[in-house]
């Protein structure tokens, strides 16, 4: 399993956040520790995510529960 290179950002729950366009998989890191990884991502929810002024209330609302999600081992 590859890793995508994150990005990191301002969030109480979110530590990091990486996207690769071609395969549309979101991948991000929580405070915890964990890695989930996100299949089937458009590329305007990631943009919106790390934009947002509320990124974890962003991937609350849009991501979470809305795609196919793998915890990565880290």
């Amino acid at each position: 399993m590859i890793h995508l290179e994150r990005q990191s950002v301002k969030s109480c729950i979110l530590r990091s956040v990486g996207y690769d366009d071609a395969m549309k998989n979101l991948e991000i890191e929580f405070h915890s520790g964990l890695v989930y990884q996100y299949s089937g991502v458009p590329t305007k929810v990631y943009n919106d995510l790390i934009s947002s002024s509320a990124v974890g209330k962003y991937f609350s609302d849009k991501v979470r529960n809305r795609f196919r999600a793998k915890q990565l081992v880290v």
